[in-house]
Parts: C-alpha cells; structure tokens; sequence
C-alpha cells in the first residue's frame, strides 16, 4: 500500500476522550462520517463506551463508513505485583473485544492508576516488573491475534527521553512511535525512529507547540489545560520535525499505519457540521497529501 492507503484517525482528534471533563463528546456518525469524507480508512477505538462495546456492533457500525479498526489505546498498571492480575483481566477483556472486531494493534500505556495518572519513582525492582509484565501482556495478547505496541505518552511512567530509551533498551516490544508525545517527553522522534527503527509497530503523527509544551512541562499547565490551549496544532504548523520524520521512516521501508492524533477538547457545545475539529484534521490530512506529493505518490481523492 501506499502512504496515503495507511492513513488513519483517532476519536481524540475530534475531543473524545475518556478523561472525565474533557469536553463534549460528539455523537459517533458524525465523528465517523467526517472520518470517512477526508478519505479516511481506519480508525482508532477511541474511549471505551463511545463505539458500541459488543464486536460485531463494532465493526458494522466502522463499515457503514467505510471505516476499519487498527486498535485502542488501553491503560495498564504493570509495576506492582498487585495489580497485575487486574490489569491481566483488563488486557484479555479489551484484546478479545478489539481483536473480534478486526483490530490489530494492542496500544498499552504504562500508568501508575488508570484512574489517576500519576508519576511516582520507579525502584529498580518496579521497573523490572514493568518489564516483564510488557512481555508477559504482549505474550496475552498475541494469543487474540494483537501486536502489542507500547505508547510513551505524558504523564505516564514511560514519559521521559531517559525512560523511552530504558524502556528500549530493556524490552524487545514493540512501540506505537507517537511523534508528539515523545516530543513533549524532550526526545527526538527522527533520532528515535532512525535508531530503533525496527521497533516501530504504529505511528501516531501529532505535532505540538512548543511553547506551550514549554508551559506543561514546567506544570504551569496540565494537560488536559494545555490542550485546551492549542498544544496540539495541525500537522506541519507546529514544531514536530514530521516531513523529516515521515521522510526517514519512509525511506527505511516503513510500511505501517499512521494515525493522526490532533488532540482537541470541547468546552463551548457542538460545532456545526464539518467545523471545529474537521477542519483541523482536514489540514493534517491535506498536510500529509503534500508530502505523499513530494514522494511521488497520486493524491486520494
């Protein structure tokens, strides 16, 4: 397939989000229905709830769009002994849910609370759990067809440039390389994806401000805040290097998804029809045209 055929999207782009208070949550068909216009092909699962929960109501409910399913982002507590049986128990439930409705990737992120995310220091012997808990889960996972990718996201407790490259370098799984999160964390998503190249099994491009980047990381800002704020702008109007990140995973043979992550929340009701988030995602789609265009590739339609 070609770039433009490995395009997807994620529910977060259009404000939903499990984080209570987020914002408005936009009705399904119209979050799909915009989806499937900008030529959109698949899509992440977004919050757990907003797409029906039973598989085949999933999938029928992407297909009347058009639309496939790559996965879902799942929080996992794997540093304390315990709470990995819960955290088994979720892990199975959400991979047998994803896998039956034709999902793929099993994106992990490693929270100390799923309902509370905090960052406590790890112990030397916390982080080795957490490690062999990855395997033990990418293990589970399989099993229902899944490739598990772990996903250094801000604030959780693979966050840091230090911590993503522990993370790399203690583990053999598999990473869902979020160009944005890994900038916020001060890591550089070319060098990254140049280095562990082979690591790389999803790719959510994100851009990000970084002056406000700036302002979360000194904890003037949370966030949720921070979002509020316009961190997560269009693709190619922020400070993410992606032309030269898409540049360099292209030219090593990537051949994956990406999925654009335009994080948003709403706070002022529902905008009209193909206003407020479509019409930042519809730049970060026209965006990744204009590279595609540089490479070669035809224009989807």
């Amino acid at each position: 397939m070609t770039m433009l055929d490995r395009v997807g999207a994620a529910p977060i782009s259009w404000g939903i989000c499990e984080v209570p208070g987020w914002g408005v949550q936009l009705p399904v068909d119209r979050v799909l229905s915009e989806m499937s216009a900008m030529g959109i092909g698949a899509t992440e699962l977004g919050a757990i709830g907003w797409l029906p929960t039973e598989p085949i109501e999933i999938r029928d409910t992407l297909r009347a769009h058009g639309l496939g399913l790559l996965g879902g982002f799942v929080p996992l507590v794997l540093h304390d002994p315990d709470r990995i049986e819960q955290s088994r128990r979720v892990a199975e439930t959400a991979a047998l849910m994803m896998s039956e409705a034709g999902g793929m990737h099993f994106v992990t992120a490693v929270v100390s609370d799923p309902n509370n995310w905090q960052r406590p220091p790890l112990s030397n012997a916390e982080w080795d759990a957490l490690i062999e808990n990855l395997a033990d889960i990418d293990h589970l996972v399989a099993q229902y067809g899944m490739t598990q990718v772990v996903h250094p996201h801000f604030d959780t407790l693979i966050q840091t440039r230090p911590e993503i490259e522990r993370f790399l370098e203690d583990s053999d799984v598999s990473m869902c390389l979020d160009t944005g999160h890994l900038f916020l964390g001060e890591a550089d998503p070319v060098a990254i994806a140049d280095a562990y190249f082979d690591r790389i099994g999803i790719v959510h491009l994100k851009d990000v401000s970084a002056e406000i980047a700036l302002r979360l990381r000194a904890g003037e800002l949370t966030l949720v805040a921070a979002t509020r704020a316009g961190l997560f702008p269009a693709l190619g109007s922020g400070d993410v290097p992606i032309e030269e990140f898409v540049n360099t995973v292209e030219s090593r043979g990537y051949s994956g998804w990406y999925v654009i992550e335009q994080d948003v929340a709403l706070t002022d009701g529902d905008p009209p029809l193909g206003q407020g988030p479509a019409l930042g995602v519809s730049k970060s789609v026209a965006y990744i045209r204009e590279l595609a265009a540089t490479r070669g590739e035809h224009l989807i339609s």
